[in-house]
Formats: structure tokens, sequence, C-alpha cells
């Protein structure tokens, strides 16, 4: 079973990172968000209506994992067609494109290349650009500094941060813990289908953590004794020295913070404290909180409801499991005319 028992709810202005180990299920959680996917029970709302209301896939924008785009376009007319294909109006075509490779950092050069010519980041920058069409309210990125140089991924932070200050709700499912931790106000980590944990990034760390402090080598080294000493006073554990770096185990931030006081009023020059394993990645091992319960269903919300479809489109509201309108006609009974 890929997801079994996820259940979430996200806000307006929130960004949630979806972590976890291979095969856990997150692609097939967002295909699921997308309406790419059915589950066999439960339910999503987004905005109180259905993942593929026509008035939901308007405000929704989407970066995938696997990027299949037309080698043979221009970045500038890939992202003109998907300007309207999303049914945006032809009088602003050009200008608001050319906003979108500016907002992600393609220069114009790069915008009447050849698709096929674009680097592995380039293509990631277009792609955002596409998905960014319209201003969706509802955004979804898989993988989304996957092969991004460092400048490319400053610029996904920026238009991350203010998009979920405009008031956009956003999904990030992506192994670059950093980048999540960075980025997210949630991070979800799924394993084997479930909800493992749920860690509110912006909270303050609590958990238990070993820092490494790295000490300059202007002033004499102090013997490990002095250092467990030290320690033992800010309520901290000396875990070992190999110069430059001394290692020690705090509680939590109140623990750590009491730490560095300790070793600095004792004359101690620490130039670089760091975290020996991401917030995060204590979560791959064995760390998380088991079996995440009481969390109510998916539901994703914003700001005022999307526009109602136009009257000429086909009604928001439609039976699940009609899916015979999508089949192409059965083929004539052997024998029949053509």
């Amino acid at each position: 079973m890929a997801l079994a028992g996820v259940s979430l709810a996200i806000e307006p202005g929130e960004t949630v990172g979806i972590i976890g180990p291979n095969g856990a299920g997150k692609t097939t959680l967002l295909g699921c968000l997308l309406g790419f996917l059915r589950p066999d029970s439960g339910r999503i709302t987004i905005d109180g209506m259905v993942v593929d209301d026509l008035a939901v896939r308007a405000a929704t924008g989407y970066l995938p994992e696997r990027l299949v785009l037309d080698r043979w376009m221009s970045g500038r007319a890939f992202l003109e067609y998907h300007h309207a294909l999303a049914g945006q109006p032809a009088a602003s075509r050009r200008a608001d494109c050319e906003a979108l490779f500016d907002r992600v950092a393609l220069g114009r050069e790069a915008a009447d290349r050849r698709i096929g010519r674009y680097s592995r980041g380039m293509l990631q920058r277009l792609a955002l650009a596409q998905a960014l069409i319209g201003s969706p309210r509802f955004l979804y990125l898989d993988e989304p500094v996957s092969g991004v140089d460092p400048a490319g991924i400053l610029v996904f932070r920026d238009i991350l941060s203010q998009l979920a200050a405009a008031g956009a709700t956003i999904l990030v499912n992506s192994h670059q813990l950093a980048e999540v931790e960075r980025v997210c106000h949630r991070v979800v980590f799924v394993k084997q289908g479930r909800v493992e944990a749920v860690e509110t990034m912006r909270a303050g760390a609590t958990h238990a953590r070993v820092l490494r402090v790295r000490l300059s080598t202007e002033q004499p080294a102090w013997p490990a004794a002095r250092l467990a000493d030290v320690a033992a006073l800010a309520g901290a554990t000396f875990r070992g020295w190999v110069a430059p770096d001394a290692r020690f185990a705090v509680a939590d931030d109140t623990g750590a913070t009491r730490l560095l006081q300790s070793l600095l009023r004792e004359g101690l020059a620490v130039i670089e404290v760091v975290p020996e394993e991401g917030r995060l990645e204590r979560l791959f091992t064995g760390d998380a909180a088991r079996g995440a319960t009481n969390v109510p269903p998916i539901v994703t919300t914003s700001g005022p409801p999307p526009a109602a479809p136009a009257p000429a489109a086909t009604p928001a509201t439609h039976e699940p499991d009609d899916h015979a309108r999508f089949m192409p006609p059965a083929p004539p009974p052997p024998g029949d005319p053509a």
C-alpha cells in the first residue's frame, strides 16, 4: 500500500515540506493532491472543493520531479504556449512571460535558446516559471532544486518566501534537507506510506543533539578534562576532542546557549558552532516520534475561494467515478462496417 492513514491540514501562507526515504509515498501523495491519482478511501479537499475541480486547477501550479519539456521549442515559445493553455490574457502574454523569465533569473538570451540546449538547472528554472503562470495559490514542487546552482537556490528561496507572504499554500517534496529546513514552516516525515512525525520548523528546536564547536588554533589547546568540567557546569556532556573541533551533547536550545556562555566565560575562543546532525536528518535515523495520531484529514486552504468556472465550462461538480467521458470509443464488433 503506497499510503495508509495520511492526514494533514495545511493553512494559507504555509510552506510544508514532505520528506522521507525512497518509496515512502511522497510523490504518490502529491499525485493524490493534484488529482492524478484517486485514493481508495478518505477524502481530500482544497478550499472545500474536490482536487480536480476546474476552479482548483486554475489556481494550482506544479513542478514535477521528472521534467519532460518540448525540447524543440525555445524557452520563450514554451512559456507563451503554457500561458495560453492557462487561459491567461493574450494582450499581456509577452510581458507576463518576460516578467517570469526575470523572476526565475533566466536571461533574455536563454529565453530565445532552444530548450534542448538548456542545462539541468536552467530546465528547473524554466519549469518553475511555468508553474508560476497565473500566480497560483496552491503550488506543488517535487525536488525543485535538483541540479540548481547556488545562485539558483537563492532565487528559489526568495520566490517561495514571497509566495508564502502573499498567502499561497506550498508543498515541497525534496531530499535536500537543509533547503527544506530553511524554507518550510512545517515538515512532514513519511515512511512506508504513513506520517511518522510532523516538525514545526520555526518554533525553535527542542530536541537533544551534538554540537561541533570549532576552537581557535591561536590559543593553547585545552586539556580534555577541562573541557569536560566546563561542559558539566553548563549541563552538557563532553563527547571528544580532535583539534580544532570539540564535540558536546546538549538537551535543547537552552542547553546549547548555556554551554556557549560557559565556554566563552572561561576565555575559550569559539570560531564556529554547528549541529553534528541536521534537525531533519535525525528523522531518518530512528529518532522520530512514532505513530503520529489525532491529525485532521488532508485539507488545503487559501485566501478568497477560487473564481467559479465560466458558465460554458464543464460543471465543477461531477461524479467521482464517471470516467467514461475520458475514454476513446469502443471499437466496432468484428464484421461490422467501420
